[in-house]
């Protein structure tokens, strides 16, 4: 039998998939290979969805869906626990706990600081704030304001004018 009988056989009998092809996919991705691999994230999965299923027979009980969400204590612990599962399970799949986070003082870090420093510096003092607008726009020049022009004189007190 060729491989596109086959394929055809496959296709008709309803199975898209033989046990060869759910092996290279489960080899390829990399999130069904940690759910194969790791018990305690299965275990996570597992308890995530018995909550669900049980907060969703609660809330499908023929009683008012508004009145079941606000009053039924049990109700609000299958959702705790399935969001406490399904956040537990997220992070194992995340491997946040895996990742080593970098300590100390990088590169980013110093420029951020010292960019930061430097902002509250200058605004904080005058003197400072004033020597590094002088380095970057030149200094002020100081000046005397003289008229040129002379005021006109009062007019007497007992002309008016016109």
């Amino acid at each position: 039998m060729s491989l596109r009988k086959k394929a055809k056989a496959r296709a008709a009998a309803g199975v898209p998939f033989n046990a060869a092809d759910v092996a290279n996919i489960a080899t390829a991705n990399p999130y069904i290979q940690r759910l194969i691999e790791d018990a305690e994230l299965r275990e996570s999965v597992r308890t995530a969805l018995d909550a669900t299923r049980s907060a969703y027979g609660r809330l499908s009980n023929g009683k008012a869906p508004a009145k079941v969400l606000l009053d039924d204590k049990k109700l609000h612990n299958d959702l705790r626990t399935a969001i406490d599962a399904i956040r537990d399970a997220t992070l194992a799949l995340s491997d946040t706990s895996k990742k080593k986070a970098r300590r100390g003082l990088t590169f980013g870090r110093t420029l951020l600081l010292a960019t930061v420093g430097s902002g509250v510096a200058v605004a904080g003092s005058e003197k400072l704030r004033s020597k590094v607008l002088d380095t970057l726009f030149g200094a002020e020049e100081e000046f005397d304001y003289s008229s040129t022009t002379t005021p006109e004189a009062p007019a007497p007190a007992g002309v008016a004018s016109s």
